[in-house]
């Protein structure tokens, strides 16, 4: 029980993250942020996180709301609502702080968090990650982590969908 508690009090509005973010930089703590939908969490996000941490001492994460993941990913999704994802995220000893944002792009959350390393996925090219310019602007660093092949959310919906068995990837 005294772990789902701590979950818990790791998810925050906007404006605590910023100023917990405020005091851990104030006392020489490099603040990592990533973002996404993270709907069913798998061994790939594990992974992904553990790597974005490695890049500092505190790592921030921002996870879509319900209603942007259905603008980005479509009808159906989330398969699992925001405030679960968040909390599942939050108990994983790689994030520190957990929030989820509405908005269908980070940028506006990048600009108020200010992290010293804005981090995504290998799936993302370097010129396509929102917030980069402002993160560099202000000193920071954006890193491109590799992407876990045979990890998808995605795809391990559409193997649910067929009871188990493995499909061919969707085309693009």
């Amino acid at each position: 029980m005294a772990a789902i508690v701590r979950a818990r009090r790791k998810v925050k509005s906007l404006a605590a993250v910023v100023r917990t973010v405020r005091t851990a930089q104030a006392a020489g703590l490099r603040v990592v942020f990533t973002n996404g939908c993270f709907d069913l969490i798998h061994r790939g996000h594990i992974r992904y996180l553990e790597q974005a941490r490695a890049l500092g001492d505190f790592l921030v994460v921002a996870v879509n709301s319900d209603a942007s993941v259905r603008q980005l990913k479509g009808a159906g999704r989330p398969v699992v609502p925001a405030d679960q994802r968040a909390e599942v995220l939050a108990a994983l000893a790689a994030v520190d702080l957990a929030l989820i944002f509405d908005d269908l792009d980070p940028g506006r959350v990048i600009r108020s968090v200010r992290p010293d390393v804005l981090v995504k996925g290998g799936d993302w090219s370097m010129d396509r990650i929102v917030g980069a310019d402002f993160v560099r602007s202000i000193g920071g660093r954006v890193r491109s982590l590799p992407y876990v092949k045979g990890t998808s959310t995605s795809a391990l919906i559409r193997r649910l969908a067929f009871g188990g068995r493995h499909q061919p990837p969707a085309s693009r």
